[in-house]
Order: C-alpha cells, then sequence, then structure tokens
C-alpha cells in the first residue's frame, strides 16, 4: 500500500498489495458518517457502509433527504414504475422503446429500485452477467500488460481544480463529502452534519480517478526504467444524474478504468489504439454487439484528453449508444501533477499519457441490441445459466428415478464441456410456468427430459432465439449442445451486425437527415455517415435542431473525405462523421 496524500486515513493499493487481499471490510458508524452534497443538486447523504471486496467497491448511500419513490412521468401515470408493479407486462418494442427497456430490465430480474434517486441495484442475475464480462474483459487487459491496483473513493478538491479542462468537465456531476460526523439535531428531530465536524478541505467522491492516480505516479515513476507503467481499477464511481435510467445512465455505477504512462506519444498512443480493439473484440466476442471504432470531435472528446477514441453501437430503434471510450492524454495530467522522468540520454522530460473505460452500460447495450418483447436474449457467452434443464419427473417412483438418472448423465456430459447449467426441480412450480420464466431471464436454451424421454434416449431442445422444439439424441448430448451455444452466440452477432449495416446510412443531404430524424417510422433512423467540415458552431445547430450529435470520426472512413463537400456547410469536408440520435 501507500499513503494517499491530500486525503488522511485514506491508502492506494498498489499491485502487489491487490493482488494478496482477498477481503477488507470497513464499517463506518453514525458517528463517522459521510455528508455529501452535489455541486449541483445539495443533500444530505450518511454513508451506510464501505466495503472493499477483491477487486470491487460498493458504496452503500442511504439518502435522508430523497424518496424512495420514482418522479411521476407519463408512463407512470398509467401505473408502471419501471415495470416492477406491472404485473411484469413489457410494453412492446413498436409501442415505447424507452418503456420496453425499462420493463425487461425489471421483468428479467436485472435490477430492482434503490432508496436512492438515481442509483440502481443491481439484482444477482444481473451481477453474473457483469462478472462473467468483467472476467473476460480482466483477463484481455492483464495480457496487454496492465496490473490491477486501488486508489481512493474520496480526491480532494483540489487535485480536480488542476486540471483546467477537467475540472470544469466534472464540476456539475460530483458529489462532495464535507463533515466527517452526523450529530443529533438540536430540535431532537434526527440527524445533522455536526459543525464540528467539518472538513478542512471538501472531499470529491470518484468522478474518475485521473487526479488522485496521477498524483501518485508523480511518487512512483522518476526514470525512463519505470515505464511504461500500466495499471487498471475496478470499482465505482459517482456522477451526479438528474434522468436516469438502469444501466445506462445512473448516478452511481461500476467500471473499469485504465491509466497509463509512457516515455513517448507515440507508444501513448497506440496503447490508447489497442485498447479501443480490446473493448471492440470484447463488444463481439462476448456480447454479441457490433460496433463502430472512431474519434470523437473536440466538442464531444473526454474532459482533459487530447484525443477521444470511442465505440458505438447501434440499438434497435436506432439510436447509438456509446460503449467504451479510450483517451490519449498528452501530457496534460503529467504537467499538472509534475510527473517527470529522467531519459535515457539524461534529460527530465514528461511523461505522455492514457486513460480507457467501460462500465456496466455494457449490459444496457446487450439488452437494447437483442431482447424482444417477452424479455431478455442472453449471448450464451456471458449468459449466467447457457442451458436450463426441466425435469418432467412422471406419476411413479420409477419413472421418477429414471430421469433424475437421466439428468446426472446430462449433466456430466454438460459440465465436462464447460457449459454452465442449472436443473429447475423445483416441484411446486409447473413446467409452463417454468418455461416463461426461463424465457423471460434470456437463458439461451432449455431442456426438457420426461420419462417417455428418457426410454426413448432423446430429450427436447428449444433455443431461446426461437423457432420450434428439436428432439435430440441422449448420446452426444454435451457435445451438440455446445455446438448449439456456438451457433446461438453467431446467429445473434449476425444478426446485429446485418442491422449495423443496413442502417448506418450514407447521406449528402442535411435536410435528408433531418426528415429522416423528424419520422415517426423508427425504420428512419440510424447511422448517418455524412462528409463534414469540422466546425463546433454548426455542430451546436445541429444538435439543437434535431437532437443528433457526432457520435465519431469511423477510423475505416476517412480514406473517403477527398473531394467531398460538407453536407451541411458545403465546404471542403474534413472528415467523415457519423450522427445519430444517441442514449
Amino acid at each position: 500500500v501507500q499513503p494517499a496524500l491530500g486525503a488522511r486515513g485514506v491508502m492506494a493499493f498498489r499491485r502487489g498489495g491487490l493482488a494478496m487481499m482477498s477481503f477488507a471490510s470497513v464499517c463506518l458508524s453514525t458517528s463517522s458518517a459521510l455528508v455529501l452534497s452535489s455541486l449541483r443538486h445539495p443533500a444530505v447523504l450518511p454513508a451506510r457502509r464501505l466495503r472493499v471486496s477483491g477487486q470491487r467497491t460498493l458504496v452503500q448511500l442511504m439518502a435522508t433527504e430523497a424518496s424512495s419513490k420514482p418522479s411521476k412521468g407519463k408512463k407512470q401515470q398509467k401505473g408502471k414504475k419501471g415495470g416492477q408493479d406491472s404485473g411484469d407486462v413489457i410494453t412492446p418494442r413498436q409501442e415505447d422503446y424507452a418503456q420496453w427497456y425499462q420493463d425487461v430490465v425489471y421483468a428479467s430480474d436485472l435490477v430492482d429500485q434503490s432508496p436512492v434517486r438515481g442509483c440502481m441495484v443491481i439484482k444477482p442475475w444481473g451481477m453474473a452477467i457483469w462478472d462473467n464480462l468483467r472476467n473476460d474483459l480482466d483477463r484481455r487487459i492483464s495480457d496487454s500488460g496492465a496490473s490491477n491496483a486501488y486508489f481512493p473513493l474520496f480526491i480532494p478538491q483540489s487535485f480536480l481544480s488542476k486540471e483546467a479542462e477537467h475540472v470544469e468537465g466534472f464540476a456539475k456531476e460530483c458529489a462532495v463529502v464535507t463533515h466527517h460526523r452526523l450529530c443529533a439535531s438540536p430540535d431532537g428531530n434526527g440527524l445533522i452534519p455536526d459543525p464540528d465536524a467539518e472538513l478542512e478541505e471538501p472531499l470529491i467522491v470518484r468522478p474518475t480517478s485521473e487526479t488522485v492516480i496521477w498524483n501518485m505516479l508523480s511518487k512512483w515513476i522518476n526514470s525512463h526504467r519505470d515505464l511504461p507503467l500500466k495499471l487498471n481499477q475496478w470499482a465505482n464511481v459517482v456522477r451526479w444524474e438528474m434522468r436516469t435510467r438502469p444501466f445506462l445512465r445512473t448516478s452511481e455505477f461500476l467500471w473499469q478504468e485504465g491509466h497509463t504512462a509512457h516515455s513517448t506519444s507515440e507508444e501513448a498512443l497506440q496503447c490508447a489504439k489497442d485498447m479501443l480493439d480490446i473493448y471492440a473484440d470484447v463488444c463481439e466476442d462476448m456480447l454479441a454487439v457490433p460496433v463502430v471504432k472512431g474519434v470523437k470531435s473536440a466538442s464531444e472528446r473526454f474532459a482533459g484528453a487530447d484525443e477521444t477514441f470511442t465505440i458505438e453501437a447501434l440499438m434497435q430503434n436506432g439510436w447509438a449508444l456509446q460503449s467504451g471510450t479510450s483517451h490519449f492524454l498528452g501530457q496534460n495530467f503529467a504537467r499538472a501533477f509534475d510527473v517527470e522522468f529522467q531519459s535515457r540520454d539524461g534529460k527530465r522530460e514528461l511523461v505522455w499519457a492514457t486513460s480507457w473505460g467501460v462500465s456496466t452500460r455494457l449490459v444496457g447495450a446487450m439488452v437494447m441490441t437483442h431482447a424482444d418483447d417477452a424479455g431478455l436474449v442472453l449471448p450464451p457467452a456471458v449468459a449466467p445459466v447457457q442451458v436450463v434443464i426441466v425435469p418432467i419427473l412422471g406419476k411413479t417412483p420409477e419413472d421418477r428415478q429414471a430421469v433424475e438418472s437421466a439428468i446426472d448423465d446430462v449433466l456430466a456430459e454438460l459440465k465436462a464441456e464447460n457449459v454452465r447449467v442449472k436443473v429447475d426441480d423445483r416441484e411446486n412450480v409447473r413446467p409452463g410456468a417454468k418455461y416463461f420464466e426461463w424465457e423471460r431471464k434470456g437463458v439461451p436454451l432449455r431442456v426438457e427430459l420426461g420419462p417417455r424421454d428418457v426410454s426413448s434416449s432423446i430429450a427436447m431442445m428449444k433455443s431461446r432465439l426461437g423457432g420450434d422444439k428439436q428432439q435430440i439424441s441422449l448420446e452426444g448430448i454435451g457435445a451438440r449442445i455446445a455446438t448449439e451455444l456456438q451457433g446461438v452466440q453467431s446467429q445473434m452477432l449476425e444478426a446485429a451486425k446485418a442491422r449495423l449495416e443496413e442502417r448506418t446510412i450514407p447521406l449528402t443531404s442535411y435536410d435528408e437527415m433531418r426528415a429522416r430524424l423528424e419520422s415517426d417510422d423508427p425504420s428512419q433512423s440510424g447511422l448517418f455517415l455524412v462528409p463534414w467540415c469540422d466546425d463546433a458552431a454548426n455542430e451546436d445547430k445541429i444538435k439543437e435542431e434535431t437532437k443528433a450529435t457526432i457520435r465519431c470520426y469511423p477510423l475505416d472512413q476517412q480514406e473517403h473525405v477527398d473531394g467531398k463537400t460538407c453536407f451541411y456547410s458545403g465546404k471542403p469536408a474534413t472528415h467523415m462523421a457519423i450522427f445519430a440520435r444517441a442514449f
């Protein structure tokens, strides 16, 4: 561990220390509760408990000022509360896409409402999906040469002020700790921040960790022999939001953030691009979500970055979703925190930096790419349960014994193929209700096995992607199921790729794009590929007129810009750009 400057009583886990740590738990009583406020929306939020477990941090905040009920919008006036109190009815996509998404994530048991407004409770089914995704990504990050570490949740306010663009970009989203203790209210009505416990310097609840990490790197880096230094952190962050949607935009979310330091700009820039490729591969391989790789415009760039690379995914309604970013930070943070190294020729030079991250937003991307009006549709690669077996036990003890024995054999074969399988042997739930439940939760394959099937050495298999039940042999069922799962994964990816290709729409007319965006027909929307002359003022005008933004300058399209004129201004084009409405 390493003392964290500026935050008394806080430490940073270095690589070896985090690898050795298996469990740590710190409980904060009300006498040491945290008093937080948002720079934009003041609130008193005493922290109930801070738990550090492995590589994850969860801050559970008990809101003393916020109602646990969601705000009453038009959909809630119809009696729906995020799908929770609507009898698990899922609104059809064509009727109301936003409500459909809310209904799916609640009805499929991914999340529940939190007593803290703007936050979500990730339930075990949703957390298992994130865990599968995280484990695969963590392996790839490790293979890239980065090591896991952990840095404080609390950041001195002065740190955020050191990088001008960075503080401007995050100031309105920050939650701030101002006191370290509560006391009884003089009027006897509950608790208040203790006036004698005000902190000497307010602490920011981590919106991102560049500032605190670069403070530490100034002590860890001295020579070219210390470079490159590549760190990764799995953590939670807080960015205060007014309009939230589970997984897509919440005040607190889980993510990983990577931070690297290099001796040359070329090496740092290549690192940022390499991580973008890793993110794109994870989306395709694990989530069956194809993406467009590109560069953000200056207006959409990360606060404090010289360049921001992005992966953009297309949702079923034709809107885009930013699914991961990788930033080339230049020497901005090194300059702000005096991070220098001695080069091979003995000169003192500033290091070059990157940062990159993806979050639980990827779960939302997966839902909106694949789910249907019946519920979740899970790619086998991330499904907590890839195959559910529903036994039909029969009426006699002999039938029951035969079915249970056959299921034991099937389980052994499936586990030998590393298939994640569950037997739903609940006797108080009818088979039809089980089919409905597992379909709604998105399990890729269902296997039914009854006495007649056993006597014929067969089982019945049903894919979540649809179609009729298939009769499959019990002999070699493990290999057959493994092949079927690969087919489901491939089929989902190919369908999503076809949608992305079909709805990436080349245009040369701004009026046509505007007309498509104003249409009530969702099929008219998509990713609009246009020639563009870089102009921040025109970019703002288009956003005001159409609510569409530049999602990126796609990396594989820039060679086609020569000789083209901007679809908006008529000036010579500088980029090929993708405009779209976005979540």
